[in-house]
């Protein structure tokens, strides 16, 4: 069984991606008692939560019909 993935599906695939690692970052900085960790959890999991919602809503208003 081959099943290919459509256009809309394609396009939501990456979105999908970055937004599981911005959440996984910052699952994994609130389990780190270290400094540096405020760091990941604001800046590194923020930037791949905030790409993954634009890149999200792009692929929404750019999908033809």
């Amino acid at each position: 069984m081959n099943i290919e993935a459509t256009g809309v599906q394609r396009s939501l695939r990456l979105p999908g991606i970055l937004l599981i690692l911005g959440l996984a970052t910052e699952l994994i900085s609130l389990l780190w008692n270290k400094p540096l960790a405020f760091i990941l959890f604001a800046f590194v999991g923020g930037v791949f939560f905030l790409a993954g919602i634009l890149l999200y809503l792009f692929s929404l208003v750019s999908a033809r019909a």
